[in-house]
Order: C-alpha cells, then structure tokens, then sequence
C-alpha cells in the first residue's frame, strides 16, 4: 500500500515554480468577445448587463495551466436550449436563463445557459451531455474582475476562425448520451405482404424501458407536439415501469393515444434533442408501448367516475374523424350533452377507413373510440348529415355544431381516359381494402387486376400500392404494382417507413415523371403515358410542374389509382348557407378556434379546416371544444355558475383530463 502511494503522490521538486517561467516570453492573446455577466441573480438579463466587444481587464492574459480543464464557450447558433446541461450539474452552477433576442424556431428552446463559476467546480459533465456538443471548453481565459458580484459568465458564441487552445474535450468514452435507437422488430416482408396483419410488432417491456433511459426529458419534444402532450412524463413512467402513471400522462392531452401511437406524423420525433446527432427517441413507440400494455381494468381504475352532466346544453358534431372525436372528448369533460353523426357503419374516418389495416388494426381504434363512448359521447352510425338530417336542422336542435366531416372525395386527373371505370381513386379504393381485411369483403368483390400503376408521392399513395400488392397475392399468387410521382426521391413527400417498407414489399417505383395519358385500347387500360419531371415548384414556390417531353414513357399495367389528393365534400351545406360559409382551395375559413365567420354556432375542425394530419385534427378538436364553450358561455344568461363549473371550464381549458375532473358536489 505504502509503495502504491508514493506512485501517486510524487515528491515535490525545489524547481517545480521554475515551469512557470515559460510564460514569460508567451504573447498576451486577447479576443474581442460578446460577453454578458448579471449580478447575483442569473434569471433576469438586461440591457445594462450586457459588455459588447469587452477586451480583457488584466494586462498580461494567460492561457491556463495544462491541468485545468477550462472555461466554457456555447455556440448560440447550435445550442437548442434543451437544459441537459444544467439538470447534470452537480454543484448547481448552470442556470437556463430565457432570451427574448433569438428567433422562435421550432426543436429550439428559447432560453441558453449560464455558468456560476463561484459554484463550477469544472468536472465537465455539461459538455459530456451536452445534446448538440454547443458547448465547449477553452483554456483561453476571457475576463477577470476584482468585483465579487460578477460572476456569471456566458460566452454567446464560440471563437470564429480564431485558433485557440482547446481545454477538456468530450471522447466517445465520456458521451453520456446514447445517440442510437432501439430497434423496433416488424414482420418480415415475405410473410407480411401475404395479409394484412399489423407491420410494426411493438416494443417489449424491456426494449421500451431502454429506449425510454435514452430521454434526456428536455421538453423539447412537448413544444413541437400540435396537442402538447407531456411527453417526457409519459416516458419517464415507462422507465420507472408505471404503465398507469403513464396512461395518465397521456390522456391528460390526448384522447386518441391507439390511434395516435401507430399513424402519427410525429412532429415531436423531428424536434427531439437527440435526433441533433443522433436517433431520435421513438416516442410513437412508446406511447403505443403504454396503450397496448393497459389493460382494461386498469382504464375502469382510473376513469371509474363517469363525467357528471352539469351543463342543459347540446352539441352537434358531423362526421367521426380525430378532430371530431377530441371536440367530442373534451365537450363531455365540460358537461355537455354530445352526439356525433357518422355516415357510415363505423366511427373513426380516416384511422378506420384510409389508413390501412396493417398498419393500424380495428382494435386500436375501437379501444379510443370505446373509452369516448364510456364517457358518455352518443356517436349515432350511418347517419349522414345533409341527407338523413340536415345541418339546418341541426341547428335548430341544438346549441352548437362542429363539422368535421374530413377529406374523403379522391381527386381525379384532367387527362385522356381518366374517366375510365379502372382509374380508380386513392379514397374510393381505401375503404373496399379495408373491408376486405376486416371480412366484410369478399376476394372476387374486389375490382382489383393483375398489374396496376399507382400515380402520387405521399402515403396515402404507398398505403394503395402496398394494399393492392397484398391483394393481387391473395387473388393471383403474385403481385406486379409500380408507383410513380412527380416528385424525385429527393423530395417525396412520402415519410420513409413508408418509402421502406414498401420496396421491401415489391413495390416498384418509378419517380420524377407525369402522367399525361392513360392509354385505352378495345376499351381496356393498358398502360398510363408519362413525361419527365423536370420541375415540381416554380420559382415562387407555386405548384407549376415542368415535363421534358422528348423523355416519354409508357407503363404497362391494367389499372391505374390516382393517389394525388383527396377533397372535401359539402354536398351537406344548405343552398342558403353556402354564401354565407367562406371555402378557400377547398377549406372554410374561420378563426383560430374553428369558428366560422358570421356563423357563430357553427365551428370547424381537422382536414376540413388545416388540413390532413390526425395530431393537428386532435388539437382542432381541443381548441374547437373551448370555443364552443366559451361562445355558450357568454350567450348564457346565467351568468353566475356554480364553484364546480367554474373549476370544471378551467380545468378543460387547460388540457386537464377528465379523470382529474372528477365530481366534486357534497
């Protein structure tokens, strides 16, 4: 032992001072730095605190000793404000200050560090966490004061061009981050493409729980979500192996989690502070992971106190869709009586009638749709509003009405033989496939042949061609179905699980070309006629596509499906309404909360209003649900509402659940 510690603690030398006489012909190196220090309290930075171009106060500026680590620096431009660093600290020396001078950009938090150094005791687990590695450490010493107030430094951006010396640096070793997602196991193709069962198998308890420790729960993720879903809460209950603690996370802001945790577009993904340099946290995995974990005890625990009807009011609600059902969702929270109207045989819209079975199955869907009905939602089936009740009488029988009535119409082309009963559309086929999955079809029903040209670059376009390959094999014993788009690889709009999976399936592909024909020969199709796509946007950014025609292709096939948008119907507007609702490129304008100009009864919401995106029609909903609440709220001529009303309208109007809204009457 005692040989061990004369190793480790070497005898001092009488020349050891004598090293630090190399710094006497050393040149002071001095930087025109942006530097801003606050006194005492670091939460609140103002003009007056602020030291632009402030040179060094000592005359003889050093670089620091080799053993020091050295003083931080953060590039502005790439930190993103996620906070890792300050939540790692140890001595509590990093505050995240907020900064009304940088932009609002979305996956950045406007808010940056700074550091304490009366309190930094320099072990550098800041820049070993750092997400973006923005911050850094320099052995450059760049102020010194005798005053003891300041000492909250922040370097607003790291030196320019300038060769510094740099101090500690993080090593693969030390990154605290795990940059790589857990991969997430899916049917193989061969076996995948023969039916329609679910591609995505889902994450184990103990995948889920790895992929869950790799959340730095910055938070950046929730301010990038259309609903604000509190999704480090949610994942942090994964970690710690609380699936209703997580069940209720989600809920608090989204009552279409099934559904939501299979087909979202996932902007939070695109936003996480991981995905700066590495994967991003799969948090649709781990949403489904809690929703398909919850049993259905466990959903009777925490909503065992149904919703108490307090308000003598009713709403009208046309169509089933995800912004209809979150309207419907959060009116009951509020009390209201609410009925929804669906034309067809199923609530849903979209996750039950265009995404394709296999890649959200029917009991994801029912398992939201049911909990909303438990809640006391009437949804009455095919009734279609417009013909088995009209939205004038709606309005006679009730206090409000929020359409959501969806995106359901396919475009057609304006192009020769596109009338053609084998050109089909996106959303005409869709709905006949997914009937086909559930059994309510029969194989020979379908009017499905064996080759086919898909026509779009989007998802809904794989989602026909993925659906066609699976029936041509059931019907035929082999597939033949290409898809083409105007649009190169480089900018198809499709995501890329969808770009994937579908090579992996067959299908083949055929980008940057335009239809300008659909060949008919004896009164058969025969093949659809392109052009090269040489341009999709002009300019201006307008669609105005460009076509080289010396470059002409014909593809042979016996159909072909246009996938190139869907559109809304409003064959349910009255003649007398139809000046009075303003339809722009094929949407109603109304205010920020659905609400239609001159119609103040009636409110909007989901594709019909934004546009298709299932989260963005959830946070519609939400928003229409205060708007209506807040229109009855003022026409109602009782003014004065009960304590438990009061709480209750606050509570709905800041995303509280309804199980947190429980009956609170003596």
């Amino acid at each position: 032992m005692k040989d061990n510690e004369n190793k480790r603690y070497k005898h001092a030398s009488i020349f050891g001072p004598m090293r630090h006489f190399k710094y006497i012909f050393k040149k002071p190196v001095t930087h025109p730095f942006k530097i801003i220090f606050t006194r005492k309290n670091a939460s609140y930075l103002n003009d007056n605190a602020i030291i632009k171009n402030k040179k060094r106060l000592d005359s003889a500026p050093r670089t620091a000793p080799d053993n020091l680590r050295g003083f931080h620096t953060n590039d502005w431009e790439v930190c993103i404000g996620c906070g890792t660093c300050a939540d790692i600290c140890p001595t509590d020396a990093i505050r995240m200050v907020e900064r009304a001078d940088l932009k609002d950009e979305a996956g950045k938090l406007q808010q940056r560090p700074v550091i304490d150094y009366g309190r930094c005791c320099f072990c550098a687990l800041c820049v070993d966490t750092c997400t973006t590695e923005s911050l850094k450490m320099s052995k450059e010493y760049i102020y010194a004061s005798t005053d003891p107030d300041q000492f909250l430094l922040m370097p607003e951006k790291t030196w320019q061009g300038e060769k510094v010396e740099q101090g500690y640096v993080k090593t693969e070793e030390s990154d605290l981050l795990d940059l790589k997602r857990i991969p997430m196991e899916h049917i193989e193709p061969d076996e995948r493409k023969k039916s329609f069962i679910e591609v995505v198998r889902g994450y184990s308890k103990e995948y889920a729980r790895q992929e869950a420790a790799r959340c730095v729960e910055c938070g950046i993720c929730t301010s990038s979500c259309p609903v604000q879903m509190h999704i480090p809460d949610y994942i942090k209950a994964i970690w710690e192996d609380d699936i209703e603690g997580g069940l209720r996370q989600i809920y608090e802001t989204n009552p279409l989690p099934g559904v939501c945790g299979r087909v979202c577009t996932h902007n939070c993904e695109t936003a996480c502070a991981i995905a700066v340099r590495g994967e991003a946290i799969a948090i649709r995995w781990l949403k489904r992971y809690i929703i398909d974990s919850a049993p259905d005890d466990m959903y009777d625990k925490i909503f065992a106190e149904p919703v108490t009807e307090v308000i003598d009011a009713k709403i009208a609600i046309a169509g089933s869709g995800p912004s209809s059902l979150s309207a419907a969702y959060y009116l009951r929270a509020l009390g209201y009586t609410v009925d929804v109207f669906e034309e067809k045989d199923r609530p849903g819209g979209v996750a039950s009638y265009g995404a394709p079975q296999y890649r959200i199955p029917d009991y994801a869907v029912e398992k939201d749709i049911n909990f909303i009905k438990k809640i006391g939602v009437n949804i009455k089936t095919n009734t279609r509003v417009g013909t088995d009740i009209t939205l004038d009488e709606l309005q006679k029988k009730y206090d409000a009405v929020f359409l959501g009535t969806g995106f359901f119409k396919a475009r057609m082309l304006n192009i020769p033989g596109a009338d053609h009963k084998d050109v089909i559309g996106a959303m005409d086929f869709l709905p006949l496939a997914r009937d086909l999955a559930r059994g309510h079809l029969k194989l020979d029903e379908m009017n499905v042949l064996p080759s086919a040209v898909v026509v779009g670059g989007g998802d809904v376009a794989f989602d026909v061609a993925r659906n066609l390959t699976r029936i041509q094999i059931m019907k035929y014993g082999k597939a033949n179905v290409l898809l083409t788009s105007l649009e190169s690889r480089d900018i198809l709009p499709a995501s890329l699980d969808e770009f994937v999976e579908g090579g992996e399936e067959a299908v083949k592909m055929e980008l940057g070309f335009g239809p300008q024909e659909i060949m008919i020969k004896n009164g058969k199709v025969k093949g659809l006629k392109v052009w090269k796509c040489l341009s999709v946007f002009d300019e201006a950014g307008r669609f105005n596509p460009k076509f080289d025609e010396t470059q002409e292709q014909v593809f042979e096939a016996d159909q072909v499906y246009l996938s190139i948008g869907q559109a809304p119907d409003y064959d349910y507007i009255p003649e007398s309404m139809k000046d009075k609702v303003i339809i722009e490129r094929g949407k109603i304008k109304a205010n920020e909360v659905g609400q239609v100009a001159g119609q103040e009864w009636l409110f909007v919401g989901g594709d019909i209003f934004r546009g298709p995106d299932i989260i963005t029609g959830v946070a519609d909903g939400h928003r229409a649900a205060q708007g209506i609440d807040e229109f009855l709220y003022k026409k109602s001529k009782k003014k004065e509402q009960s304590e438990y009303y009061k709480e209750l309208r606050e509570a709905i109007h800041f995303n509280t659940p309804v199980l947190a809204m429980k009956p609170k009457r003596k």
